[in-house]
């Protein structure tokens, strides 16, 4: 039995890969600011803000020594209003968590980096060596929580996870908007034709990642994603037909939509920010040969049967789904702001 100290535990993948943990036999402590969502014999929960330290230094006192950290607690721009908060909280939370990690004796650190890393296409897979460059604060914070990282290379070994968008069963936020409308036999609005290819990640398969970089004897970075990416309109109508929606699946001209996304999102109407209408239309993928290879990891769904799977947790929980009150942004639907217009449109 091994002792894990998980950060964000409480969280859409942090209660996924709490729930891994356990089941592989393990215990663990969650931190997070949010309540947990369920409790286990040989887990702790502990309401901690990760910028305070001294807190912080009170866990791992009381609950170490930990064999392994993953750091996976962040917050997210479309969440929180005050950018300074979200900027301290995952860049100076970083910084505190592998401080502890050092100040402890704990080797192994794994964080969940993400693809905000990037506000561009690219014309091929994304490889790890592609330099940083984030649009907004979010990943701002991730880069700059990735250096942290590596200032602290030659002291704590950190597996820095670049993460596409992570779908499972409980996927919420802005994808319930997405679900909403198929339930409801909407008009699914695409941006451009819909030919684009956008990476997810199965958030099984990428705890699955996670267990095997949480040994590795150095600091690197490790790309993760699914393989046989299909353009996202292909994506829309695996949901759709699997659902037996009367969703139809139409396209909006790209230009004058980004234009009005933009304007939108200025004007805080819409709970699209900055990285989702420049890339809403755009393909991206990570190149995943290096995990692959020197892990022997490999992820085991595709993006549309991710999707559904997700799709279908979201009917049939709608109801308690909901009624949620003080969950993290991903474990509860986001707010429509303009889209409700959209919505009464289709």
């Amino acid at each position: 039995m091994k002792n894990y100290l998980v950060t964000g535990g409480s969280g859409y993948f942090g209660s996924i890969l709490v729930d891994y943990l356990l089941k592989k036999g393990n215990k663990g402590v969650n931190v997070d600011i949010c309540p947990p969502v369920a409790s286990h014999p040989f887990l702790v929960n502990q309401i901690c803000d990760l910028r305070d330290y001294s807190r912080l230094v009170d866990v791992f006192k009381k609950y170490g020594p930990f064999d392994a950290v993953f750091h996976l607690a962040a917050m997210l721009a479309h969440s929180i209003k005050d950018k300074n908060l979200l900027f301290e909280s995952n860049v100076k939370g970083t910084e505190n968590v592998v401080k502890a990690c050092f100040e402890f004796g704990v080797k192994n650190l794994v964080f969940t980096s993400s693809n905000c890393l990037w506000g561009k296409p690219f014309n091929r897979p994304v490889i790890e060596e592609d330099k940083p460059e984030p649009i907004e604060i979010y990943g701002q914070s991730k880069m700059i929580a990735e250096q942290v990282l590596f200032e602290y290379g030659d002291k704590v070994h950190s597996a820095i996870l670049r993460v596409p968008t992570i779908v499972s069963s409980g996927r919420l936020g802005l994808l319930a908007i997405l679900f909403e409308f198929i339930e409801e036999n909407r008009i699914l609005w695409i941006v451009g034709k819909g030919n684009n290819r956008y990476q997810f990640i199965y958030a099984l398969d990428l705890a699955e990642a996670a267990i095997l970089a949480s040994n590795i004897h150095t600091t690197r970075i490790y790309n993760v994603g699914s393989d046989n990416v299909k353009t996202l309109r292909e994506i829309y109508q695996y949901v759709i037909d699997g659902a037996n929606s009367k969703s139809r699946i139409k396209s909006l001209p790209k230009a004058p939509s980004l234009l009005a996304m933009k304007i939108a999102h200025w004007l805080k109407l819409s709970p699209l920010g900055p990285y989702h209408y420049k890339m809403i239309s755009e393909s991206f993928e990570f190149d995943t040969t290096r995990i692959k290879t020197e892990l022997g990891w490999k992820p085991t769904k595709t993006n549309e049967e991710m999707l559904f799977e997700a799709y279908q947790y979201y009917l049939t929980n709608k109801k308690e789904i909901l009624d949620r009150q003080n969950a993290s942004a991903h474990r509860k639907p986001a707010e429509m702001g303009i889209i409700k217009f959209i919505k009464w449109l289709s």
